[in-house]
C-alpha cells in the first residue's frame, strides 16, 4: 500500500505542530504591532508621499509609525510584499523598525521606494526561463506535427503489408531516415521543465515508430512477390511535404541523441 512521502506534511503530527508554532509566532507579532499602534494612535497624522518609479502615492499615516508599517500599506498598490521593498529617505535606506518621526519625516515628506535587487533579478530570471520554455515547447510541437505526417504514411504501408502485398524496400529506408531526422531535431532543442518532459515523450514516440518500421521491413522481406509490380505502394516522397530536405544525404550519427 502506498504511504506517500515521509517527513513533515500538512497532515502529519509534526507538520501540524510546526504550523501551530509558526502561527503562534505570527499572531504574537501581530499583537505586538497592534499594541505599538494603540500606543501611538493619539499622535498626529501626516501626509506621506511615496515615489515608486514614475508613480506617486500619498498616504495618511501616524507620525510615530514605522517604515515597516508604511511598506504594509503599499503592498496592494504596488504589488510588492514588504520584504521585496526598500524605502529610502534622504538617500539612506531605512529599516522596518525605524520610526518616521525619528528619521525626520514630516508632513508632505517624500520617501523613495525601490524594488529589492535580488527580487528583481529573480523575476527577470523567471521571465527568461518562461520565454525559453515557450520557445522549446513551440519547437517540440513543430516536430510533433511532422511526426504525425510520417505516422500517417507508416499506417498506409502497414496496411499494405498486412494484406500480403510487398512494399519496395526503399520505402522503409526513406521512412526510417525521416524518423531519424526528427530525432535529431528533438536532440537539438534546449529544454527545461515541462518542455523537457514533452521532448522526452516525443523522443520515445519517434523511437517506437522506428521500431515499427524495422518490424514491418523484416515482415515485408518474407513476403512472396507474387503480385504485379503496380499492386504495392507507390510512394512519391518528393511530394511528401514535411520539410526534411534532400533525402540522399549520408545517414547521420545518432549515437549521442538525448533521451531526457
Amino acid at each position: 500500500m502506498w504511504r506517500g512521502c515521509r517527513g513533515e506534511g500538512p497532515f502529519t503530527d509534526e507538520g501540524g505542530r510546526k504550523r501551530g508554532r509558526e502561527g503562534g509566532t505570527e499572531r504574537a507579532r501581530e499583537r505586538e504591532r497592534g499594541w505599538e499602534m494603540q500606543g501611538r494612535q493619539s499622535g498626529p497624522l501626516i501626509n506621506l508621499k511615496v515615489s515608486y518609479g514614475l508613480s506617486f502615492h500619498e498616504r495618511m499615516i501616524l507620525a510615530q509609525a514605522s517604515f515597516g508599517e508604511v511598506k504594509r500599506l503599499l503592498v496592494h498598490e504596488i504589488g510588492l510584499r514588504p520584504p521585496e521593498q526598500r524605502l529610502l529617505f534622504r538617500g539612506k535606506e531605512k529599516e522596518d523598525n525605524d520610526l518616521l518621526h525619528v528619521a525626520g519625516i514630516k508632513d508632505k515628506s517624500k520617501v523613495i521606494l525601490v524594488e529589492d535587487p535580488t527580487t528583481r533579478e529573480r523575476k527577470l530570471e523567471k521571465l527568461k526561463q518562461s520565454k525559453m520554455t515557450f520557445k522549446a515547447c513551440k519547437a517540440v510541437a513543430a516536430v510533433s506535427s511532422e511526426v504525425d505526417k510520417l505516422g500517417g504514411r507508416l499506417s498506409i504501408i502497414e496496411g499494405v503489408v498486412q494484406t500480403g502485398n510487398k512494399v519496395p524496400e526503399s520505402d522503409f529506408n526513406v521512412l526510417s531516415e525521416m524518423f531519424m531526422r526528427q530525432l535529431l531535431k528533438l536532440d537539438s532543442i534546449e529544454a527545461e521543465g515541462e518542455a523537457k518532459v514533452q521532448r522526452r515523450l516525443h523522443v520515445k514516440r519517434v523511437q517506437n515508430f522506428v521500431e515499427v518500421v524495422n518490424g514491418l521491413k523484416a515482415r515485408n522481406s518474407r513476403l512472396q512477390a507474387f503480385a504485379s509490380p503496380n499492386s504495392g505502394v507507390t510512394t512519391k516522397w518528393e511530394t511528401f511535404e514535411i520539410g526534411v530536405g534532400n533525402l540522399t544525404a549520408p545517414p547521420p550519427n545518432f549515437s549521442r541523441l538525448k533521451t531526457d
